[in-house]
Order: structure tokens, then C-alpha cells, then sequence
């Protein structure tokens, strides 16, 4: 290293104590350091950031390197040793174990000492005799040298036996033995089968009851059972839990209830067609002279059952049931027999060859006389089984295809109850099921439109039927809520239509009216089909404007205006039930109607909005002044087919409906009062109802149920605690005066170390640790992406320099090969 660029930190005073770190530094050493760690580090793992066959090294201190490679070897042969220690390779036949097959040594069944005899069958197989083995496998020479007695062998000695012969006395003994043995076996069984008879004959003699009294002493001896042995005895004999059937899906269900469905057609018209099938089966089959009866099925159990009566076996049930069987047979037979001999006598007159003309003219009269008979019965038959048809054909069709129009549709339900009506319309739903085919789900959603269209009729009759339209609301909610789609474009449509309306007659005469029953009952249907709840509803939110509208621009100039206004304002509070929404146009339009109930002289003094007007003739359009008719009234809910028919009504009765309506308002204000309770500004709202109920309307005139009906209402106005703080202006603090007297403020003398407690020094250290360390951190990852990015690049370079050498190398081939080919050329 050059001494000249060697750097010297230099203080300017020596202070004791103080640890100095760096105060000689070569430069580069820490950055070769550096560069050197972060390529055995950083650039093996970016070389190495694609693949996935990496070999590591995973012997013991292979890459220690504190650790000499002596030391390294000893340890691994010690490791290896101390694992394969007390370890035996299974399939290594160089070390001395001892193998065995079926628990008997390999070495021993080498020696071939226990031969089986394949024909004994006793419990001694494969044991044979010594004379034998030595026969066999002596080696031959045991046949001629036969040990034999001293004294015999003189005499052998003399007439050796050929080998033959001792073979054949050698077969012989073996089957001597075998027999023996089979006697043997023979003997032990009959021994034992004798044993077995004695046994059993001996048994009942042993056999001993003990008294009763020793069995009381031994049952009052036995131990009651532990209520817990007897909760996991009941739990052993409890019914296992069974798998029940699994849930059918909807197109399952559908295909289910069609079919099902197409059978009972199929079952009507049978029946409105005379057709009995029960007779077709009780009539006899045709059977052949060659039928074998293979297919023959027992139908009936005709076992008896055993009874018993008064301890003896009960006949007669058995005798009688069967000579009813007999009857029942003997009747069957007798009506085979007439058939199957009048088909003889048939196949007699038919199959005589030999008979005159007068036999032929007999016969053809048998046969009209026949005819006639069976016309005859054919004609009763009918006669009997006419109330069955007429039955069959009054009844309600089970299938039903689906109206392509609505004059179709209409002539299905003209002349049907109610209940016949939902039949029809639950089974066109059925048997056309949109899982069931293709184009079924257009068709159900046109008749979604008839049955609007029809609800529609029904309420524009001179006697609105309100009762069939409140039962055909089921299969509408159903058909909604399979095509939600279609249902909400059918009703859009409708309300588009009444608004376009609305405001055409607006524009032309400047003001409108409510509009028919139809349009009422659709806004009901809305509220039953949809969610009225939601912020935003394609289908309600235009109908909650266009109520807001028929409230403000439809001008009261009749009863039946009032009777309709009110029940929009009741489907307002349907709407707004859950949502709590806070709609102006109902408030005002109950502040009307109590503008309407009141004399000319007590409607001054408050202010009315549109559509009602302070003065006209239409002021006193609710109020009552005869004194009869307040007493005779009673509180009643005001239908609303009575819109219809006011004109033909009493001046009584329609007074009562004038104070109904009161009464429908007064509860009406009511529930408006607990709906918006929770509001600010709840008491601002209600104040103009609350000054009219209390000082413009009289009370006293009323009969006593409305008297009641106008106080809950007004208490429940007066109740309402204010749950709200009043708006009141903001303070500001007060601006201090200007002082003299001078500021003074701590200042921190940086650079030292504050004085405090112990705790609070320590956070301070930790904190400034914590900045040290994220600097070096900060530091050390930006060296590691520069380092990265300079090999990044330096690859980048090379390849970009080996196309290049490539790139030139192959135009240079190229221009010697142009070369050579306009030498070639000139030289040509």
C-alpha cells in the first residue's frame, strides 16, 4: 500500500477516556472486503435465482471453515459409524445370520432328513422308515449289506437275496405299516363318536336345578349394575343414526311433479273415455295348449296364519276364509268355463264341414242374436259408467300448456272459482317448468304480463274484485320470483305508462286526477314483490315518485279522492316502514285532510300547500254537521271498493265514511309520530299538525271513539322528548390584551445530553440505536442494488458484445464469399 493514501483521523485535543475508532484507514481494504463477501453472498443467489437442480453440499462443516479437513473427516466417519451402529442390512447375505422358511432353518432342511410320504394320510405324513432312507438314499450299496443277527448270518451268507426281492419285501412292509396306521385311525374315531353318545345320555343326569331359595340368596348376592354401565349399555342399543335420502335439486322436483301430473291426465281421460283398467286386468289371458306357465307370478300370500283362542287353535277364521276363497275361485272358474265353451261352441260351428245349409242359416242367427246381446250389454255398461265420465270431464284438466295470448289466458279462468283459478295457475307452472325445456322461461314470463293485465281488469269492474285479486297476488310473488327480470320490466312498464299519463293531462287542463282502482293496486303489488327497504330500487323508487306525485298535483275535489289519497299515504307508510325515509308530501297531505274537516270559520289562521287551497268550495268536503249521524257512527276500516259505489250510498252512510276517514287520519298522524321520533328535527316537522289539532279543530263536536282516536294522537305529538341540542352559534375565545412583561421559553441546548430519569435515558438510547442500525440498513441495500444492477449490466454488456463479434464475423464471411464471387464471375 502506498503510505501517501493512507488517511489519518486527527483530533485536535487528546481527552482521556475517550475510545477512538478509525483513526488510521487504508482505502479500498473495506470496499475489496465488501465486494469480496457480497460475491460468495449475493452473486451464487442471483446466478442461482432460476434453478431448481442446485447441489448443496450437505456434509457435516463442509462449508466451516474454522474447522480443519482432518477434523472434518474424523467426525464424519465417526457419524457414519454411530448411525449404521446396531443396524443389520436385512438383504446382506455376507454376514453370518442364521435364515429361516416357515420358522425352521435353512441349514437343517438342507439335510433333507424329513422326507413327506406323499401316500400316508395320517397325522405321522412324512415320517418313514429307517430301512427305507438307507434303501433310498444310501448310495445304493444298503440293498446288498442288510444288517442282520449273528445267528442269520451264516444262513445269508450261504442265499443272498436278489434286489428284486428286497424291494418287494421292502413295499410290502410300508404298506403293512400304512394299514396299521389307518386301523389305528379308524378305532380312535368310533371311540370318540361312542364317547359322544355316552356324554349326552350321562348330561341330563348330571344336569341339576338349584332350589328357589338358593336363587334368591344368589340374586340378592348380585351387585347392582353402576349407572354409568347402564347409560353405555342403553347407548349400545340405541338406533344408529340412519343416512337420510339426499335433497332433490329443482329440476329434479319439476320432471317429479310432471310426470306425476301427466299420470293423472292420462288417469282422467281414461276415465272420461270409459275405459276401466281394472277389468282389463281381471279378464282372463288367452293361453296356448303348448303354454308351460313360465311366467307365473304368485300375487297372494296365501299362507295361514297360526291363532290361537281360549288356549286351542283357532279353525273357523281359517275355515271361512277359506271357502271365501273357494267362492271367489269357484266363480272365476265358472266364468272361464262359460267363455272357454262358448269359444268351443264357435269352433264347432265353424269347424263343421259337414253340415247343410239350414245349420249355416241357424248358425249366422246365433251369431246376430250374439251381436245384439253384446250391443245390448255394451249400451248398459255405458249408462252405468255416465256419472263416472261426466265426473271425469267436470274435473280439472292436471296439464295445462301455457296461453300464447291473452284472450286465451282469459278463457282458461272465465267461469272458475278462486281456488279452481290458483289450481290452473299453479299447474301451468309445473308441467312447464323452465328446467323442463327450452322455451318455457319466455312463455312464464309473458304469462306474468297476462296475469298483471288480468289483476287489472278485475279492479276497472263496476264491482271490483278485491278477494280473487288478493288470492292471484301467491302465484304472481312466485313467477317474480323466478324472473325477477321480466317482472320488473312488466311493472316499469306499467308506471312509465301512468306517469307519461300524468303529465299529458297535466299539460292539457293544468291539473289531474287520482287515477282508477288498477293503478292502486299495482303500486300495493309493488310493495309485496320488491324490497322497499333498499337506498335505490329500479322498480320501487319509481313508484315512491310517482305517489310523491299523484299527492302534490292530483287536486281533491271528491270523496273518492280522499278515500284514495288516504290509502296512498298508508302504502307511503308501508314503503318508508323500515327505511324511516322522511316524506313531505305525506305530512302535508294529512295536514289537508284536517283542512278539509273543518268549518269555513275555524280555517284561518295557518297556511295550506297545493293541492288544497285556503277558500273554494271543496273546504268542507269532509266535515259533518249532523248531529244523528256523529251519534250513530262507529270506527270502521273504509274499503276500498266503496269508490265505486259512493253514488248509490245514503247521505248517512256517507257521513259515516267522512268520519272514518277522520279516523284514518288521526291514526294515520299517530304513526307518523313514532316513525320519525328519532329525527332533529321531528318537532319542526309536526309542528303545523300540532297547531291544527289544538286550537283549529273541534273536538267537543266529535262523538266520544273519535274524541279518543284525536287525543292518542295528539299525545303522541306532545310525548316526543327533544333528543337533539339546539343550533347554537359557535364561540369564539377572547382576543387577550397585549402585555409587556416578557416570554420566557426553555431553549434546548442541542448537542448534549438532557438531564432526566434513568428510564427516559435508556428510550433515548433505544431510539437512537434504532436510527443507527435503519441508516446501515438503508445503506447496506442500496450497495447491494448497485452491486446487482452493475452485474446486471455487465451481463448485458457481454451479450451485447458477442453479437456484436458474431454479427461482424458473419458479414465478414459473407462479403469474402461476395468477393469470391465476383472473382469467379469476372473470371468467366
Amino acid at each position: 500500500s502506498n503510505p501517501f493514501e493512507v488517511k489519518v483521523n486527527r483530533q485536535k485535543f487528546d481527552i482521556l477516556g475517550r475510545k477512538t475508532k478509525n483513526d488510521v484507514g487504508l482505502p479500498g481494504v473495506s470496499r475489496s472486503k465488501a465486494i469480496k463477501k457480497r460475491n460468495q453472498t449475493l452473486l451464487k443467489e442471483y446466478k442461482e435465482r432460476e434453478k431448481t437442480n442446485v447441489f448443496k453440499d450437505k456434509r457435516f462443516g463442509e462449508y466451516n471453515t474454522k474447522i480443519t479437513p482432518e477434523e472434518k473427516m474424523i467426525r464424519r466417519f465417526a457419524l457414519e459409524r454411530q448411525q449404521n451402529y446396531g443396524k443389520k442390512n436385512i438383504y446382506s447375505l455376507n454376514e453370518d445370520e442364521e435364515l429361516t422358511h416357515y420358522g425352521q432353518s435353512l441349514a437343517e432342511i438342507e439335510k433333507l432328513n424329513d422326507i413327506v410320504d406323499s401316500d400316508s394320510d395320517t397325522e405321522e405324513r412324512g415320517t418313514l422308515s429307517a430301512e427305507l432312507t438307507a434303501a433310498h438314499f444310501g448310495g445304493g450299496g444298503g440293498l446288498l449289506r442288510k444288517k442282520v443277527s449273528s445267528e442269520q448270518q451264516d444262513e445269508e451268507e450261504e442265499k443272498p437275496k436278489s434286489r428284486k426281492e428286497l424291494i418287494e419285501e421292502m413295499i410290502a412292509k410300508s404298506k403293512q405299516e400304512k394299514q396299521e396306521r389307518q386301523t389305528r385311525r379308524e378305532s380312535a374315531l368310533e371311540l370318540t363318536e361312542k364317547l359322544d353318545k355316552d356324554w349326552k345320555e350321562i348330561q341330563t343326569v348330571i344336569a341339576r336345578k338349584t332350589p328357589k331359595s338358593e336363587r334368591k340368596d344368589k340374586e340378592v348376592e348380585k351387585p347392582k349394575p353402576d349407572e354409568y354401565d347402564m347409560i353405555v349399555r342403553e347407548l349400545g342399543f340405541e338406533m344408529k343414526a340412519k343416512p337420510s335420502e339426499r335433497l332433490k335439486t329443482e329440476e329434479e322436483l319439476a320432471k317429479e311433479e310432471q310426470a306425476r301430473l301427466q299420470k293423472l291426465e292420462a288417469d282422467r281421460l281414461r276415465r272420461m273415455h270409459g275405459i276401466d283398467e281394472e277389468a282389463k286386468k281381471k279378464r282372463p289371458s288367452h293361453m296356448s295348449a303348448d303354454d308351460l306357465a313360465g311366467g307365473f307370478i304368485l300375487d297372494k300370500d296365501d299362507r295361514r296364519l297360526l291363532s290361537y283362542k281360549d288356549g286351542k287353535i283357532n279353525i273357523e277364521n281359517e275355515e271361512e276364509e277359506g271357502e271365501e276363497e273357494d267362492n271367489e275361485n269357484e266363480e272365476e272358474s265358472q266364468e272361464e268355463s262359460a267363455g272357454e265353451d262358448e269359444e268351443e261352441d264357435a269352433a264347432d260351428s265353424h269347424s263343421d264341414l259337414e253340415s247343410d245349409l239350414e245349420s249355416e242359416g241357424e248358425a249366422a242367427g246365433n251369431k246376430e242374436e250374439k251381436k245384439h246381446k253384446t250391443n245390448e250389454n255394451e249400451s248398459q255398461n255405458v249408462e252405468k259408467l255416465d256419472p263416472k265420465r261426466e265426473a271425469a270431464k267436470s274435473e280439472l284438466p292436471y296439464t295445462f300448456a301455457v296461453p300464447e295470448s291473452y284472450e286465451t289466458f282469459k278463457s282458461l279462468l272465465a267461469g272458475r272459482t278462486i281456488e279452481q283459478q290458483l289450481i290452473i295457475l299453479e299447474r301451468i307452472q309445473k308441467c312447464n317448468h323452465p328446467s323442463l325445456a327450452v322455451g318455457n322461461k319466455a312463455k312464464l314470463e309473458k304469462l306474468f304480463g297476462f296475469l298483471l293485465e288480468y289483476i287489472g281488469e278485475l279492479a276497472t269492474l263496476d264491482l271490483p274484485e278485491l278477494r280473487t285479486i288478493d288470492k292471484l297476488v301467491l302465484p304472481l310473488y312466485n313467477l317474480c320470483q323466478m324472473f325477477p327480470e321480466a317482472a320488473s320490466d312488466s311493472i316499469k312498464f306499467i308506471l312509465r305508462d301512468a306517469a307519461h299519463e300524468l303529465e299529458e293531462v297535466i299539460e292539457v287542463k293544468g291539473r289531474a286526477t287520482f287515477p282508477g282502482l288498477d293503478t292502486l293496486i299495482y303500486l300495493k303489488i309493488v310493495s309485496l314483490l320488491f324490497p322497499t327497504s333498499d337506498f335505490w330500487h329500479p322498480v320501487v323508487t319509481p313508484a315512491f315518485i310517482y305517489m310523491s306525485q299523484l299527492l302534490t298535483k292530483c287536486r281533491i275535489t271528491t270523496l273518492q279522492d280522499v278515500i284514495k289519497g288516504l290509502f296512498v299515504c298508508c302504502l307511503f307508510l308501508e314503503y318508508i316502514s323500515l327505511s324511516r325515509r322522511f316524506v313531505p308530501e305525506l305530512i302535508n297531505f294529512l295536514l289537508g285532510v284536517l283542512h278539509i274537516s273543518l268549518p269555513k270559520s275555524q280555517a284561518q289562521g295557518y297556511t295550506v300547500v297545493h293541492p288544497f287551497t285556503p277558500v273554494g268550495k271543496n273546504l268542507e268536503l269532509l266535515l259533518v254537521c249532523d248531529k244523528d249521524d256523529l251519534k250513530s257512527w262507529e270506527k270502521q276500516h273504509v274499503p276500498l271498493s266503496i269508490v265505486t259505489r259512493l253514488k248509490e250510498t245514503s247521505s248517512t252512510e256517507i257521513n259515516h265514511t267522512r268520519l272514518s276517514c277522520l279516523a284514518l287520519c288521526f291514526d294515520l298522524i299517530k304513526k307518523c309520530a313514532t316513525l320519525y321520533e328519532s329525527l332533529p328535527s321531528f318537532h319542526e316537522i309536526m309542528h303545523p299538525v300540532r297547531i291544527l289539532l289544538t286550537q283549529h279543530v273541534p273536538v267537543n263536536e266529535y262523538p266520544e271513539k273519535m274524541q279518543e282516536w284525536y287525543h292518542s294522537a295528539l299525545k303522541e305529538l306532545e310525548n316526543k322528548v327533544k333528543h337533539y341540542t339546539p343550533l347554537v352559534c359557535e364561540k369564539k375565545k377572547p382576543v387577550p390584551l397585549k402585555q409587556y412583561t416578557p416570554k420566557i421559553v426553555k431553549v434546548l441546548e442541542f448537542g448534549r445530553k438532557q438531564a432526566g430519569s434513568k428510564k427516559e435515558q435508556e428510550r433515548k438510547q433505544l431510539i437512537q440505536r434504532h436510527k443507527r442500525e435503519l441508516k446501515g440498513a438503508i445503506r447496506e441495500i442500496r450497495k447491494d442494488n448497485q452491486y446487482l444492477a452493475r452485474m446486471q449490466l455487465s451481463e448485458i454488456m457481454e451479450r451485447d458484445a458477442a453479437r456484436k463479434r458474431k454479427v461482424k464475423e458473419l458479414l465478414g464471411s459473407l462479403a469474402t464469399q461476395e468477393g469470391e464471387w465476383k472473382a469467379m464471375k469476372r473470371k468467366k
